[in-house]
């Protein structure tokens, strides 16, 4: 959870016609297409784009797991990337990145993951804009640009939007923003995409587990499955508590499945103490549930140090169950 591993903040027109689909156009979604075919979206061939090369639908509900790390300096260079794939075993094929409101899209370090092999989850911070704001479409200029960059690249990148908002540790949490202006916010920020075109985006809505914040309910967050493709859990295994994944994420997954049935991912997770039954517990947990897409392991040390090089058990045991072929695949050829 935040509070525990970033602190004060450090650290994602109806287009119907088109034939990209993301989740089906039998849904109201005003930014996904209907068809499992790969052609490109409208604006992307009135500018002339080829057809992309990946099929969003595969990446939306692979045969098999992902296999993602969140790791300091990574997509921007991809040598800390390489020195973790030999450390693990494996190449990660989701890597995670943290992108505050107001910067600039990153299309080469995009791009230069999918040649590699992965695909690109970036955890989106309002740090210093309102909610509300985004809301009332006062950063519209900055998030059509956004938009547009990432329409031209052309490729597939998964977009989390202020995550962890069932918190109260961010300054989009529960002590600033409520639940509607949430929403309103969400909604605005993925029907500016679907207007421009940009319907190569796969959608992550990502509460915290809520074992730290029971009294915070979820639905009145949810911005609807229409405008969400992935149920995105934060959830740590944390000294002091029953570390099961039943326990770690089963509470937050009887309470969504009472509004959606959307897939899970696990955008971020790690042991704080670095215990080879915690690592055994999240491999085996995923693998488990048909329901659950993958994890994503938070590679770092803030505030607690979760690198798995920190503890030998922990990452001898990874490097074990990372040998499962369930886990893993190239994001190009799901």
């Amino acid at each position: 959870m935040t509070a525990v591993r970033r602190g004060t903040a450090a650290g994602a027109a109806a287009v119907c016609a088109v034939l990209l689909v993301v989740s089906g156009c039998s849904r109201s979604s005003p930014a996904h297409g209907g068809s499992s075919t790969t052609a490109p979206t409208a604006a992307a061939t009135a500018a002339g784009a080829s057809a992309p090369p990946f099929n969003v639908t595969s990446l939306l509900h692979p045969a098999k797991k992902y296999f993602g790390v969140a790791l300091d300096k990574v997509p921007d260079q991809l040598g800390p990337l390489d020195s973790y794939t030999a450390m693990v075993g494996k190449q990660p094929n989701l890597l995670e990145y943290y992108a505050e409101w107001g910067a600039g899209f990153d299309a080469s370090a995009v791009r230069r993951a999918w040649q590699n092999g992965s695909l690109t989850l970036m955890s989106w911070e309002p740090k210093s804009v309102s909610l509300k704001d985004i809301a009332a479409g006062k950063t519209d200029d900055y998030l059509r640009k956004y938009a547009a960059a990432v329409l031209k690249l052309n490729l597939p990148v998964v977009i989390d939007f202020a995550d962890e908002f069932n918190g109260h540790w961010d300054n989009w949490g529960t002590q600033n923003t409520t639940p509607a202006d949430y929403v309103a916010a969400y909604r605005h920020m993925h029907d500016v995409f679907g207007a421009v075109g940009a319907t190569n985006v796969i959608w992550a809505w990502s509460p915290n587990i809520i074992n730290p914040v029971k009294s915070v309910k979820l639905k009145p967050y949810y911005p609807g499955d229409a405008y969400v493709d992935w149920v995105g859990l934060v959830g740590y295994f944390t000294i002091g508590t029953s570390n099961t994944f039943s326990t770690v994420f089963g509470p937050t997954v009887d309470e969504v499945r009472t509004f959606s049935s959307k897939p899970f991912i696990i955008i971020e997770t790690a042991s704080e103490a670095g215990k080879a039954s915690e690592v055994k517990a999240l491999f085996t947990g995923v693998a488990g549930r048909n329901d659950f897409l993958g994890f994503i392991w938070f590679n770092y040390a803030k505030l607690a140090d979760w690198r798995l090089q920190a503890h030998p058990a922990a990452l001898q045991e990874f490097k074990r169950l990372a040998t499962d072929k369930l886990f893993g695949f190239d994001a190009r050829h799901p």
